[in-house]
This record gives C-alpha cells, sequence and structure tokens, in this order.
C-alpha cells in the first residue's frame, strides 16, 4: 500500500512532515475510503477514534475537535482515498497525525483462511496498537491462497478477520458475533445491521466456531472494501451469494456516504 502523505497537528494545522515506510507504533487509528468527497459515516469514525485516544491520552480531548475539523478541511474533495488518522504512542499527548494516501483498488469476493492459534493481538478492541500485526496475519493467510485470516480466541469462537468484520446469514436471518466477544467495534458492521433493521430483518447475534457457519453465506465488512461476499473458506465449505440481497445491501450502504461539513 502506498503509505502516502504524512502530516502532523501542530498549533491547529496539518503540516507536513517526512513520510516513513513503514507504520510507526500507534496507539490508535483510524481510516475510511473517500470517494469523490464522499464519506460514510465519518462521524462514527471520529467518534471511536476519539474513544481510544482519549484511552491512551486522556488530555487530548480538547485538542480532538480541532485535530478533526482539521482533518476535513484537508481531504480531497476528488478522487478515490483512503486516508488514516493516528496518534502516536511514543511522543506527548498532542502528537496526531493524517496520513493521506491513495485508495486501493475495489474488490469483489474475499476468500477466508483460520489462523490455527488463538488470536495474537494485545488489544483486539482498539485499532492501531495490533495494526502491523493483523497486515502480517493476511499475509499468512495469503500464503494459503486465501485473501483474509479469520481470528479465533482460546476456546475457538471466532472474533472476526484480521482486517475485517465478520456477519453470517442463517436463512433470513442477519447474524455476528455477541458483544461479549472481543473484536474490534465496526462502522461497516452497525451500518450493516442499521440497513438490516429499516428492512424490518431478523438480526441475531451468537458466539460461533467456524464448523457453525459451515454451509452459510459469509459476509466480510470493511470501511475500504464495503460489504464483500465470502466466496471461499479454505477450511470450511461456504453458500453462494445472494446477489439480490447482496446488491440491495450493497447499494443502501453507498447511502450513508456525504460530504463532511465542519
Amino acid at each position: 500500500m502506498d503509505f502516502g502523505q504524512v502530516f502532523r497537528f501542530v498549533d491547529d494545522n496539518l503540516v507536513s512532515v517526512k513520510s516513513t515506510t513503514g507504520d510507526p507504533e500507534l496507539a490508535a487509528a483510524d481510516s475510511w475510503l473517500v470517494e469523490e468527497g464522499r464519506i460514510r459515516s465519518l462521524g462514527m469514525h471520529f467518534d471511536r477514534f476519539a474513544e481510544w485516544a482519549l484511552q491512551a491520552s486522556p488530555q487530548s480531548d480538547e485538542i480532538l475537535p480541532r485535530f478533526f475539523n482539521s482533518v476535513i478541511e484537508a481531504l480531497p474533495e476528488t478522487g478515490r482515498w483512503f486516508p488514516r488518522i493516528e496518534l502516536h504512542s511514543e511522543l506527548s499527548q498532542d502528537q496526531f497525525f493524517l496520513r493521506l494516501r491513495p485508495a486501493p483498488a475495489q474488490l469483489g469476493e474475499i476468500v477466508l483462511w483460520t489462523l490455527p492459534e488463538a488470536d495474537p493481538r494485545r488489544y483486539p478492541r482498539i485499532k492501531g496498537p495490533d495494526l502491523s500485526l493483523c497486515m502480517q496475519l493476511r499475509r499468512r493467510a495469503q500464503l494459503h491462497h486465501a485473501d483474509e485470516a479469520v481470528l479465533l480466541d482460546a476456546e475457538g469462537f471466532i472474533r472476526e478477520g484480521a482486517l475485517s468484520s465478520l456477519v453470517w446469514w442463517r436463512d433470513q436471518t442477519l447474524c455476528a458475533v455477541d458483544d461479549e466477544t472481543e473484536w474490534l467495534p465496526s462502522v461497516t458492521r452497525n451500518e450493516v445491521f442499521q440497513i438490516a433493521d429499516s428492512l424490518g430483518i431478523t438480526t441475531r447475534f451468537e458466539k460461533v466456531t467456524p464448523n457453525d457457519l459451515s454451509g452459510l453465506e459469509i459476509w466480510a465488512l470493511s470501511s475500504l472494501q464495503g460489504i464483500r461476499p465470502v466466496s471461499a473458506w479454505i477450511e470450511n465449505t461456504v453458500a453462494e451469494a445472494n446477489l439480490q440481497r447482496l446488491e440491495q445491501f450493497q447499494r443502501r450502504l453507498r447511502l450513508f456516504a456525504s460530504v463532511p461539513s465542519l
């Protein structure tokens, strides 16, 4: 991935700084897709990042609103972008950054592979500290001819993908892991369940093993890629996607996008 141009937030301004060739040590990070200036649920991304940042730096509560406004002003109005906001843990409380990156290609179906050991992340509910590890886990999946690694807890129950949230269908019921499971709060999962509620679709939250999902239709969700139907699971079987339902959700997902304002 293109690491993009990096801006540091200094005196209420984003100042360009020398980019690095790898990911820094992150206390918190969040990213989203920008298409022609439009973004899905940017406020939810800011709220999520603020919660994580305040855990690492409680004094940053006055800085965050000004930082978010500067980020909005810096976002391009044309093209496809995948910006990331960051809090660097090894620096002082006001060290917030914007990394402005071109968006990778839009992808279709996805193949899953199950990580054969327990989820190695230290902070599964916070995006940032384990981000480089999650990228490594995805690369391990690619060695097995898959696109994403499925992470399990020590008892073998599914948490999520290394860089995606997983949902599945039991007939006409949309399902996902329950809140007792340690998983990263997903903006796209929230949007998908909002769509289900608006359509009157029954939803369910459960604790499952990979075998419990055998033969089901599964979706992988992310802010970058939206909804990707799972076409195969190396250690499991999956059902083909219901294309009519998939298109209905993808169409409504796009309706969450808007041009942000200060």
